[in-house]
């Protein structure tokens, strides 16, 4: 007899699970830096979205020509920054569809998990901050990027410690596709970032939708047709 499959959806955090913060918060990464430094650093770097918290630290500490040893300090120093912040109340919005969404997939027997570019630590912030409980998701099966250079690293870290599960990523960025097509990991989109349907389109997104809330019958469909790892094709 066959074993049963576990499918994991490994959900992004910012622009999917929350909404984007209004301000943006790329001046955090700023101010981590400069606090594991100990001096002003300028000017502050553009930010993109998508990246790792890992990757936009690492970039930082190397336009100012600091030592890269200090990337430990700035993600010390970006999680005491982001634990201050949320105790003053900044607060995220959960997107809309989200809970409707997890609540599906945990009747479908389906694991919920995250992979996101933040770290452990601000991932829980984030979520708690935002009224969306953090024992939602399974953190024994979550992947976070505080320390990763690219996305890619996080997307392979899932699917070499979860080998034999399906798994599917849930993300808003093309950069989310391009991290899950390095790991032969399934990737939906959905438009609540800063990418348009028609953007995230031009990925190789199996399935693109505007939001949860308009989407989840057609995403749930997407998810129970993947194909278990190592599948023969029909």
């Amino acid at each position: 007899m066959r074993a049963v499959t576990t499918t994991t959806i490994l959900w992004d955090v910012d622009g999917t699970l929350l909404f984007n913060a209004a301000s943006g918060g790329g001046e955090l990464y700023h101010r981590a830096v400069e606090h594991a430094t100990g001096r002003e650093l300028h000017p502050p770097l553009p930010r993109a979205h998508g990246k790792t918290d890992g990757q936009i630290l690492h970039e930082i500490l190397e336009a100012f020509e600091l030592a890269p040893e200090l990337h430990d300090d700035a993600v010390a120093a970006l999680d005491a920054l982001s634990a201050e912040r949320a105790a003053a109340g900044d607060r995220r919005e959960i997107a809309p569809g989200i809970a409707e969404a997890l609540d599906a997939a945990a009747a479908r027997g389906w694991m919920n998990a995250l992979l996101t570019g933040n770290s452990a630590t601000r991932s829980r912030l984030k979520l708690s901050g935002a009224g969306l409980d953090p024992e939602r998701f399974d953190w024994a099966r979550s992947f976070f990027g505080d320390r990763a250079r690219e996305r890619r690293e996080i997307t392979l870290a899932a699917r070499a410690a979860l080998p034999d599960e399906r798994l599917v990523i849930i993300g808003d960025t093309p950069r989310d596709d391009v991290a899950a097509v390095a790991a032969g990991i399934p990737f939906i989109a959905v438009a609540t970032g800063v990418y348009t349907v028609d953007a995230l389109r031009e990925t190789g997104a199996v399935l693109v939708v505007p939001t949860l809330a308009e989407g989840l019958d057609a995403v749930l469909a997407a998810i129970e047709a993947l194909p278990a790892p190592g599948a023969a094709a029909a």
